[in-house]
């Protein structure tokens, strides 16, 4: 079994490893037509080349400096006309977290 695992080893270490060389048109084969907006016939390399937004760059930071929020004309009041939810107090969290639940140990 060991010589069978082996075997196969092998024969997928040689399968993976080829020769890397540059990509060319198969002979005889001529490049894409060219575009009817491009100026020039783009090239292999031009067509392999990543655009721009391939690989975004990335911002992490959302807010460069510490000041207090514009308006936002996106926040609006809830539809019905009722008012926002209240936001609870420590006390009141507290409060709610020692009071038992409905299911009881046993």
């Amino acid at each position: 079994m060991s010589k069978a695992a082996a075997v196969t080893f092998a024969l997928m270490a040689l399968a993976s490893c080829g020769r890397v060389g540059e990509l060319r048109t198969a002979p005889g084969q001529p490049l894409p037509v060219k575009p009817k907006l491009a100026r020039t016939t783009p090239t292999a390399e031009d067509l392999l080349a990543r655009p721009p937004y391939a690989r975004p760059e990335r911002v992490d930071e959302l807010q460069s400096r510490n000041e207090p929020r514009g308006s936002d004309r996106f926040d609006l009041p809830p539809p019905d006309g009722g008012a926002a939810p209240v936001a609870e107090t420590n006390t009141q969290a507290e409060q709610r977290i020692d009071e038992p639940g409905p299911i009881k140990p046993q």
